[in-house]
């Protein structure tokens, strides 16, 4: 089977743009492929976060994932800071990457821009996330047109350490969704929905209430003309409530549009679509967070799986570099 790479920082509640952009996918690919799954909470630690937010948050990640479908008897579901292996790759490959190339990354120069101090490991991020794809020997890595200019520093890394050290990694290729859905702000439609949206009424996290969900999609922003025509351009609000409703009910924007006369009615039937497929989720993190232990116990057996998989890489590099084994006992 094909083995697949992909990691979720735990920054806070899952939104249906989360949900139907990537997760879904996610789920999905578990049944045809070798997936890990990782929450990268060391990733977390390049900006200033609180020690018991990043704690809960983590947990909250993977009660998220198990919620929306990822099943830990098929793929493996773990956590990044407790396969140390990650960090360890990471030096030896920073010690591959040039200062230039990071310098270029577009994440670090937003992120980094305007700010008196920058912590390094902000710079050095991408090569850490290149350490979680190469540890796994991953062949296909699922990404956003956010993460390309990082992966592509994966696939450079790759490359350049087998060139000078012989055939020791995996050169990961992109996998772009086959169906992704965009799902914009519902107050901002020119805007992607995010957790760190300025309203917080245009984005539907997958445990709204019902009411929540009804009053914010009742509120979302709508286009001049009462005409319900699929037209991202000239008709932002209502084409992306046409592409959600798309996502959920598997049919094409174009022809929804053709079945609605009303804005009214589409936000309707948009609002209880999303109701539908949020229900079965809200029950099972009801079910997860009722029970920690057992999704600790999850995490611990995939970071056991994880880890005897991240260990012979990192052996292979570390020998190929020429580093000296540790005596053995």
């Amino acid at each position: 089977m094909t083995r697949v790479f992909s990691g979720v920082q735990p920054s806070g509640d899952m939104h249906i743009g989360n949900y139907l952009g990537a997760f879904r996918q996610w789920v999905e690919d578990q049944h045809s492929s070798d997936a890990f799954y990782c929450i990268v909470d060391l990733h977390a630690l390049t900006v200033d976060t609180d020690p018991e937010m990043l704690r809960s948050r983590t947990v909250d990640a993977a009660i998220n994932l198990l919620a929306v479908g990822l099943d830990p008897q098929i793929c493996t579901i773990f956590v990044q800071s407790h396969v140390p292996e990650h960090a360890q790759l990471s030096w030896l490959l920073e010690c591959m990457a040039s200062m230039g190339e990071l310098r270029r990354m577009t994440q670090f120069k937003e992120k980094g821009a305007g700010r008196e101090s920058v912590r390094v490991g902000l710079f050095t991020y991408p090569v850490l996330m290149t350490a979680d794809i190469l540890l796994y020997d991953a062949e296909r890595v699922p990404v956003g047109d956010d993460q390309r200019q990082h992966l592509e520093l994966a696939r450079n890394l790759a490359i350049r350490f087998n060139n000078r050290y012989g055939d020791t990694f995996v050169v990961p290729a992109p996998s772009v969704p086959r169906v992704a859905a965009r799902v914009m702000d519902l107050q901002d439609p020119t805007q992607k929905m995010s957790k760190s949206s300025i309203s917080p009424t245009g984005t539907v996290a997958i445990l709204d209430s019902a009411d929540q969900i009804e009053k914010k999609v009742r509120r979302a922003v709508t286009d001049p003309g009462k005409e319900v025509v699929y037209d991202p351009v000239n008709k932002p609000g209502i084409s992306n409530l046409l592409d959600i409703l798309a996502a959920v009910t598997g049919k094409s924007n174009s022809e929804l549009a053709t079945e609605y006369h009303s804005y009214a009615q589409l936000k309707s039937d948009v609002a209880e679509a999303l109701i539908e497929l949020l229900r079965p989720i809200q029950q099972r993190h009801a079910q997860l967070s009722a029970d920690p232990g057992e999704v600790l116990a999850i995490l611990a057996r995939g970071a056991e799986r994880a880890q005897s998989i991240a260990a012979v890489t990192l052996e292979r590099a570390a020998n190929a570099m020429g580093l000296l084994p540790p005596k053995l006992i």
